[in-house]
């Protein structure tokens, strides 16, 4: 008998996968978590910490030893850890759910110059993908558009919202550009030759893109008797409003991108992927440019590079003065961009400090997505946005999260699924 209502509820559990794991209330009663050890963000660690937050903000960072009253709900942490929450940078959260469902996929647009195709509006709150990122403290995230020459804009979303409008922290904050490849490979699936060798287009891809921003440049600063909504929306580029992350590896790549856009006055930008940047830091640094990194777990871009190229880079770019942060790009990377801090560990493996690691998916992260202001780190003024660990949240045998915060507001860390299986499990268990 129980083999057939065990049946009946997995039936019923796949019939309720559509349902929205229903958002957090505003935060209406303060708190404070107190005894735990605080990992800032910032590189700064707290043993046997206090802080307190209300209306969402923080309110109190500081130790449990210090004389102060406790505000609100207090919650006994002795023994764990407390984080900022986590930002992953550079991911397509929101954007797909299904692969195989063409309807799901909205990570891209037609055409190849589209600076005014905006992610955010694409974005589906009620992903379940997104769901599974809480468990693991991944509460904020840039949402990226894909494809073409110009993808689009990015705009950053705390991961437990109704909707878009409410999901979104800060909107349209960058534009997304694929820079093209000096090198070109032959079709190894029609018989050409798979290796590498110079692309002799690539002078005039790249005049390519320097004409479109040229042109857009002068459209805006012309009389414009008719709108064009590609060149309007690189204004905020021009004015330094906006960061243009440039998606780009290679030595001569990097270093053409970063001269021709400086050129053209565009002065605010990002590097993601970079493989070969440490070999032209003196670039990235004079010109304050960062790197947001991909994910370790994949095999070296060159067979020059070292076996461990992937895991050592973060270190080699932090030693030489270059502000990193950590992306998700690649194969499967929504499903994988619940194991952020797994991967932040893995550099802290491979050189880093652990204090280090933390900051390229909380502080440095937040600081290159231009919400360092208000997020990335534990300090008072900015939103409470955290939560609560068993153990070492950069190892997944001890990041065990029993508490979590968005904008102060206490979220709930299990999937829709997870709570219908307990609750009926429960139900039928006490029979």
């Amino acid at each position: 008998m129980k083999k057939i209502i065990y049946s009946l509820l997995f039936f019923y559990l796949i019939g309720n996968t559509n349902a929205q794991q229903t958002p957090a209330n505003k935060q209406t009663t303060p708190f404070s978590i107190e005894g735990a050890t605080a990992h800032l963000g910032n590189g700064t660690v707290i043993e046997n910490s206090l802080i307190m937050f209300n209306e969402g903000k923080i309110t109190f960072v500081g130790s449990a030893m210090m004389k102060i009253a406790r505000q609100g709900t207090i919650i006994n942490a002795k023994g764990k850890h407390i984080y900022p929450g986590f930002i992953a940078a550079n991911a397509t959260l929101g954007l797909v759910e299904i692969d195989a469902v063409k309807a799901s996929d909205d990570q891209r647009e037609i055409g190849i110059m589209n600076p005014h195709i905006r992610s955010l509006i694409a974005y589906n709150a009620e992903s379940k993908i997104i769901e599974s990122m809480r468990p693991n403290g991944v509460l904020m995230a840039q949402i990226t558009p894909r494809g073409g020459t110009i993808s689009g804009t990015s705009s950053v979303t705390q991961l437990d919202a109704w909707n878009w409008e409410d999901a979104a922290i800060k909107k349209d904050g960058a534009i997304h550009m694929n820079w093209p490849s000096s090198f070109t490979s032959g079709r190894w699936w029609l018989g050409e030759d798979p290796a590498l060798k110079p692309d002799k287009n690539y002078p005039k891809n790249v005049n390519r893109i320097i004409s479109y921003f040229s042109d857009a440049k002068v459209y805006l600063a012309g009389n414009k008797t008719a709108k064009n909504l590609p060149f309007e929306a690189t204004k905020e580029l021009f004015d330094g409003n906006q960061k243009l992350f440039i998606h780009v590896s290679g030595e001569k790549e990097i270093t053409d991108a970063i001269t021709e856009m400086k050129k053209l006055g565009i002065n605010n930008l990002v590097i993601v992927h970079g493989v070969g940047a440490e070999n032209i830091s003196e670039i990235l640094v004079s010109n304050n440019v960062p790197v947001i990194l991909d994910r370790p777990h994949r095999n070296p871009d060159s067979e020059d590079n070292a076996y461990d190229y992937t895991y050592t880079i973060a270190k080699t770019l932090t030693d030489k003065g270059i502000l990193v942060g950590l992306g998700m790009e690649g194969q499967m990377e929504r499903m994988n961009s619940r194991n952020l801090p797994f991967y932040a560990g893995t550099f802290a493996a491979h050189g880093l400090s652990k204090e280090e690691a933390l900051k390229l998916i909380t502080h440095n992260n937040a600081k290159i997505l231009g919400i360092l202001d208000f997020a990335g780190t534990l300090e008072v003024g900015k939103d409470a946005t955290l939560f609560i660990s068993e153990g070492d949240a950069l190892d997944m045998r001890t990041n065990i999260i029993t508490k979590a915060f968005i904008q102060g507001r206490d979220i709930s860390l299990e999937t829709h699924q997870t709570t219908l299986w307990k609750r009926y499990a429960n139900k039928y268990k006490a029979k």
